[in-house]
């Protein structure tokens, strides 16, 4: 007796294994995890933020804001500092090492993509866009 996969759920396989890899890889690759990238790329663009609105922007909770910043605080990517009129507030800027350290990890970020879609033409790439889209809106509206 053979065992066979819905069309369906090979299809949720594939995207569970690549939710899974591209993380991975794209660490092992550019020396940064994607969610670091992300709250890196956002302090560039700020001069200061306190650490509660980094967190609504990037939209993760407050364990994972804590213990990212204190990560790249701790590589000197960013700084920390209480909010002289508030002390309850945690204001976070991006360090000057942090701002020289960016620009390669977009470059890396930028030869990852190019690989992961090496020989996938615009039109395949315009249709995965359309329907990851999709698949997001249908995700949405599924009931708990």
């Amino acid at each position: 007796m053979t065992t066979r996969c819905s069309q369906e759920g090979e299809i949720l396989y594939q995207l569970h294994y690549l939710s899974k890899v591209i993380g991975l890889k794209f660490e092992e690759c550019t020396g940064i995890s994607q969610s670091r990238l992300e709250l890196l790329t956002l302090l560039y663009q700020v001069d200061e933020i306190s650490q509660s609105d980094l967190q609504k922007k990037v939209n993760i909770d407050g364990a994972a804001i804590t213990r990212h910043v204190k990560q790249l605080e701790n590589k000197g990517m960013v700084s920390r500092r209480r909010k002289p009129e508030d002390n309850r507030i945690t204001l976070v800027k991006l360090s000057n090492q942090g701002r020289e350290r960016i620009e390669s990890y977009k470059k890396e970020k930028e030869r990852f993509m190019e690989e992961m879609l090496v020989n996938i033409s615009t039109e395949e790439r315009n249709v995965l866009l359309h329907l990851l889209s999709q698949m997001k809106k249908n995700i949405e509206n599924i009931k708990a």
